[in-house]
């Protein structure tokens, strides 16, 4: 799929992953829709001139993302794929050092964002998707485009919800390719290792270069653009279809 004259919907777009790849859509000719419930992802929006919206969207909200859908669809015409960069980070050990057990709240809330929001965007934009003119010599009709982590497979202690989160992410990739090849829809999942974003700004020093020494190759943390590039790619690469993709330097969690 070409990304030029194409709009793309892009969650979690305020800040790191999700605004680099924005930045990336636009420079290659394309339309964004940054969706997200910071107020920043509107600067960004304007910073980017007339080929970028901003719409305040929650992702668990279904109402939240059609009218969000609604803003592509009558500012450029039609919605051609979906980049969803939007999620949480949550850590809670099992058992805490008191013997008391971890709450509930916090698994079914990092689940509800993570997992079921990825779905709920998917499932929406699809149906979008779907109803648009086929394309190229492969009819295509769209991309849906997610994030995982390599904490899908690596997961470390106290990450049991957002790494049960991250694995259902790259679990529905291959199901989702599956049923929405007969509507021109591909269906990729990137899952990137530790990144320089919001996310890891506020850990100390120590623990960064710790992380940074992990990573066998190049020894340091990824940058946004990294990602971008990669998702830019995956857009325009029709072959590339149900598969989730580590973006890590081949880190491997301990």
């Amino acid at each position: 799929m070409k990304i030029a004259d194409h709009c793309f919907l892009i969650t979690g777009a305020a800040s790191g992953l999700g605004a680099a790849t924005a930045s990336r859509i636009v420079a290659a000719g394309g339309q964004v829709v940054l969706a997200d419930l910071a107020e920043a992802a509107r600067e960004q929006a304007e910073a980017l001139g007339e080929a970028a919206r901003f719409c305040h969207c929650d992702i668990t909200d279904s109402a939240s993302v059609e009218a969000a859908l609604d803003v592509a669809e009558q500012t450029f015409g039609a919605i051609h794929g979906v980049i969803h960069c939007a999620g949480v980070v949550s850590v809670a050990k099992l058992v805490d050092r008191d013997g008391e057990p971890a709450p509930l709240e916090g698994f079914e809330k990092t689940l509800a964002i993570n997992l079921s929001g990825t779905f709920n965007v998917a499932r929406l934009t699809a149906a979008r998707m779907a109803r648009n003119a086929a394309e190229g010599e492969d009819g295509e009709r769209g991309i849906i485009l997610n994030t995982a982590s390599v904490a899908a497979f690596d997961g470390q202690v106290g990450q049991c919800a957002y790494s049960a989160s991250k694995a259902g992410v790259a679990g529905m990739t291959l199901p989702m390719a599956r049923e929405l090849a007969r509507h021109g829809i591909r269906v990729m999942a990137i899952a990137p290792g530790v990144f320089e974003t919001p996310m890891m700004a506020g850990i100390p020093e120590p623990a960064r270069e710790a992380l940074c020494e992990a990573v066998p190759f190049p020894k340091r943390l990824g940058k946004p653009d990294e990602f971008a590039r990669l998702a830019e790619h995956i857009i325009t690469n029709s072959m590339l279809n149900g598969e989730v993709i580590r973006l890590d330097g081949s880190i491997r969690m301990g």
